[in-house]
């Protein structure tokens, strides 16, 4: 049966050919795409547009014989992709991204040419997945708000462990691994109604309790509503304080060193933060879901530049509900968009396309 499917496909493809031949030599030439930069000239840019991740077509090889079956039946059931992407993590060209509505972590293997899901079987099986975070031996640390847990996957989505649990989390959405792969920091968002917002750090390895953080208040090294957190090359700790419109960084005992940001409407003030990352500088890197863009601050809080803009189209550059962030090895720019389904990546001026790696 397949035999007799893909000579019906050969055949068709002789048929169609002529008709595609003539369609090219009367259509009109295609409009030359220029990726967005940031910043956008006359300043020098730092980073460019480099693709976006929507579906596994993004990354898997599509044969030809791939393309005239789908051509030939009308099929697209072959094409999976996101749905409500929130949190994103990057390294070595493989793009881990969590999705709410899937109830999954949806691998993008830009190295590997491959597309993969994971976490919908027990004993790992995840409810909504939000922050998520890759350490330095490749495993997966996923927060789980609804199952209040971190579960934890090896590189390829296979169980691992959990870490905490209801016990100890009320809605844990942000997760960090320090730079040396032996610490675990976890955002507890609490509620409006809890005074249990917090910063928890745990053993990597055997999960256990090391420390609590903070509590609901506005002082340094209390929170409302944190969010998300990310861990620095040089061991620092950078929290979305959303409730209080700024960023405090501790060190990597979850002493307070210093805190920045202010609610406003102006680049430098916050509104709506949400996701952080840092790059291998240690710059910082906050997504702003009201601003719909990416704010980079250097280590002291101070604004460098701005990264996309909030649009109504899902053109690159462009946001609606931005929520998640990452920064690779390389100083690659991750921000995965709820609204338009998409993570777009930007790479460092001067950087190699791809980084080698495949298309």
């Amino acid at each position: 049966m397949s035999y007799q499917i893909d000579l019906l496909i050969k055949r068709i493809a002789l048929l169609l050919l002529p008709l595609a031949l003539a369609a090219c030599s009367s259509a009109p030439p295609k409009e030359i795409f220029e990726p967005p930069l940031y910043p956008a000239p006359p300043d020098e840019p730092r980073f460019v547009f480099e693709r976006s991740l929507r579906y596994n077509t993004n990354v898997e090889p599509v044969t030809t014989t791939t393309k005239l079956r789908r051509y030939a039946t009308g099929s697209v059931d072959d094409v999976r992709g996101l749905v409500k992407p929130f949190g994103v993590a990057a390294r070595e060209g493989r793009v881990y991204v969590t999705d709410t509505v899937q109830r999954a972590v949806i691998l993008f293997d830009i190295a590997g040419q491959r597309y993969k899901e994971f976490g919908r079987e027990k004993p790992g099986q995840l409810f909504k997945p939000a922050g998520i975070d890759i350490s330095r031996n490749g495993e997966i640390f996923v927060a789980d708000v609804s199952a209040r847990r971190i579960a934890v996957f090896d590189p390829e989505g296979n169980f691992q462990r959990f870490i905490g649990g209801p016990d100890w989390f009320q809605r844990p959405a942000g997760v960090a691994v320090s730079n040396a792969g032996d610490k675990v920091y976890v955002i507890d968002t609490g509620g409006v109604d809890s005074p249990a917002h917090h910063l928890f750090i745990f053993d990597a390895q055997s999960g256990a309790h090391l420390a609590t953080i903070g509590e609901r208040g506005n002082a340094d090294g209390q929170f409302n509503l944190p969010l998300q957190v990310s861990g620095s090359p040089n061991g620092t700790v950078y929290v979305v304080d959303k409730g209080n419109f700024r960023i405090q960084a501790f060190d990597e005992a979850g002493r307070h060193k210093l805190s920045f940001g202010t609610i406003g409407r102006y680049p430098g003030q916050f509104f709506s933060p949400k996701g952080v990352s840092t790059d291998p500088q240690g710059n910082i890197y906050v997504i702003d879901t009201a601003f719909g863009n990416a704010q980079v601050f250097n280590p002291d809080g101070e604004l460098l530049m701005v990264i996309g803009q909030r649009g109504q189209t899902s053109a690159p550059g462009n946001y609606m509900l931005p929520a998640g962030i990452d920064v690779d090895e390389e100083g690659r720019v991750y921000i995965a968009d709820q609204f338009f389904r998409k993570v777009d990546i930007y790479k460092p001026i001067g950087l190699e396309e791809n980084g080698g790696k495949a298309e």
